[in-house]
């Protein structure tokens, strides 16, 4: 009598999970309707479903959480890195400023225009050595959030979800989903950010 109750359980189970199976892939497909019809076709049903098997134990979501929090500390930190670097600009900005002043009133009238184009060199030089040091903490950024899509990527791509893998593919967007018109893989290209 036990072997049947235990096999009834399991049959309940079974059906339990394939009604989740069913509610997932319903969502995903109104999910992929709200898509542009390009994106739709490159969905395809196995994938859809694949990607609803994935969700069904909850692992994913687990490890999309944890790269989430991964990510916001990333960004977080970046953002704090580069306002560090703007109030260190603005910072030697007021120095310069601040110096330039007190040369001119310590200056004699005639050797003014002199020190003048002198301190315009100067802060020339300067703004350009801040516009520099900004565009390579940009460059910094930059490459450390790509880092970070592929390290989501591959994740992902290890815990088995449909579609995922790493790219450096420039014709892919932040959703992940290709703007090119031929797929690279037969599976698209899912991004996570």
């Amino acid at each position: 009598m036990e072997r049947y109750a235990g096999a009834l359980e399991e049959a309940m189970d079974g059906a339990r999970q394939q009604e989740r199976h069913y509610q997932l892939l319903s969502a995903l497909q109104g999910l992929v309707k709200e898509l542009p019809s390009s994106f739709q076709q490159r969905l395809s049903y196995t994938t859809l479903s694949d990607l609803a098997l994935a969700l069904l134990d909850g692992t994913v979501f687990e490890i999309v959480q944890g790269l989430l929090e991964i990510q916001h500390l990333t960004e977080k930190s970046l953002y704090n890195q580069r306002l560090r670097l703007q109030n260190e600009h603005r910072v030697l900005r007021q120095a310069l400023r601040q110096k330039h002043q007190e040369a001119q009133q310590a200056c004699r009238p005639h050797n003014l225009p002199v020190l003048q184009a002198a301190q315009q060199r100067e802060l020339e030089a300067v703004e350009h050595r801040i516009r520099e040091e900004q565009r390579a903490m940009d460059q910094k950024i930059v490459l450390e959030l790509d880092r970070k899509v592929a390290d989501q990527q591959s994740t992902l791509e290890k815990a088995g979800v449909a579609g995922f893998y790493v790219t450096t593919n420039p014709q892919v967007s932040a959703a992940g989903l290709p703007w090119d018109a031929g797929p690279q893989r037969p599976d698209p290209t899912w991004g996570f950010s």
